[in-house]
């Protein structure tokens, strides 16, 4: 199962869209900022499972402030960030998925792309794949023995 990440994409979809289109992933996660960027990706890959939540730039969203995601095997907890501070470090998030479940735990909102281990929940943020000079997004393969393996990829 391989999964594309995206956040704060910010109205700049065009390089989302070239990743997606030249990466094919079983799924597609989009983690706000603009939420309203994953209509594009749903109009382009309908195929494609697309899994979405709002973040602090999306005004009267209709997506979830979280959610929770199969990949394969595994579970993903899924937010912007914003309302867990992760501004000020990852406990929150981590304790949040560990809640639900969840070996995987996906964020934006920093523009930092970020990975780490806490807590035994594997921790991504992809960074911004709108508002950078050097755009990111993530990439996720969880196998079907439960491993996961992270990458943050430039655009």
């Amino acid at each position: 199962m391989n999964a594309a990440v995206f956040s704060d994409t910010h109205s700049n979809t065009a390089l989302m869209v070239e990743a997606v289109r030249r990466f094919r992933p079983d799924v597609i996660i989009h983690l706000g900022d603009h939420d309203r960027d994953t209509a594009i990706l749903r109009r382009e890959f309908p195929e494609i499972p697309l899994y979405g939540v709002c973040g602090n730039c999306d005004m009267a969203s209709q997506e979830p402030t979280w959610d929770v995601v199969p990949l394969g095997p595994v579970k993903a907890y899924i937010t912007h960030g914003h309302l867990l501070n992760v501004r000020w470090g990852v406990d929150s998030l981590v304790y949040a998925a560990q809640e639900q479940g969840c070996r995987i735990a996906l964020y934006g909102h920093t523009h930092e792309a970020d990975i780490q281990e806490l807590g035994g929940v594997k921790v991504m943020n992809p960074g911004t794949a709108g508002m950078s000079r050097k755009p990111t997004w993530g990439w996720i393969q969880v196998f079907d023995n439960g491993g996961i393996a992270m990458e943050i990829r430039q655009l």
